[in-house]
Formats: structure tokens, sequence, C-alpha cells
């Protein structure tokens, strides 16, 4: 698979992803260091890359596209050691590979992973009256 890695977490947790045969780059190896979101989402997209951040914005971004991509990898847990991060991931990849082609935004926990394929329902519905 393809892995953009943003800023907010280490530069070698790419690495540990290409030791195990993915193509990960990091948001810095691309020169987007401070980017925006925005334009680190559009980069995703464009190089057919599953983001993977721990930054909650980006989930927001998704949720009020209505896009299919790109995926997001979301780490919520107390977790910051990028080899366990990267094992977590690959241990979990064959389960999640499937949303993450199709489009999801797939939570990882310290105890659990969520799945929420995309483009996200929306939060509420007005209902005419």
């Amino acid at each position: 698979m393809k892995f953009l890695i943003d800023e907010c977490l280490p530069r070698l947790l790419a690495i540990q992803l290409c030791a195990a045969g993915h193509d990960a780059v990091s948001v810095v190896g691309l020169g987007l260091a401070g980017a925006s979101d925005q334009v680190v989402m559009e980069a995703a997209r464009e190089q057919g890359r599953v983001l993977v951040s721990a930054d909650t914005d980006f989930g927001e971004l998704l949720a009020r596209s209505n896009e299919r991509r790109p995926s997001l990898v979301l780490y919520r847990g107390e977790e910051v050691d990028p080899e366990v991060l990267a094992l977590t991931l690959l241990a979990n990849l064959k389960q999640i590979e499937e949303p993450l082609v199709a489009g999801a935004i797939v939570v990882v926990l310290d105890d659990r992973i969520r799945v929420r394929h995309l483009p996200l329902s929306p939060l509420s519905v007005d209902i005419g009256q």
C-alpha cells in the first residue's frame, strides 16, 4: 500500500512501513512541512496514498468533503513509539486493507480499531415540516 505520514507523527513510521514492503513517505519528505491540512489531504488524494495522522482535523475535512479519498488512518491512542505504531498498522492491515482501498477512516485506539466507510453519512438531517 501507499502511505503518506503526516508531520505530527514520527518520520520513522514511514521508514518502518517501507521496511515492511510498503511505499511510505512523510509530509516533510515531500516538502510539505507546515502545509495546510487541505494541501496535505490533496497530496494524498493525488498520489493515491492513505493518509496516516493523529490530527482529527483530517476526519472533519473528509466528512465535509463528502469524498471517498483519501483514506485515513487516524491514531487516537496513548502510544507514540513509531515502531509500535507501525507494528499495530501492519498487524491489522489485512483486515483494514479492503476498506482503505474502497475509502475509509480507520481509527486506531489502544484497545481496538474502528472503521468508517467514506463518504461519511451526514451527522444530522433536517426534516422538513
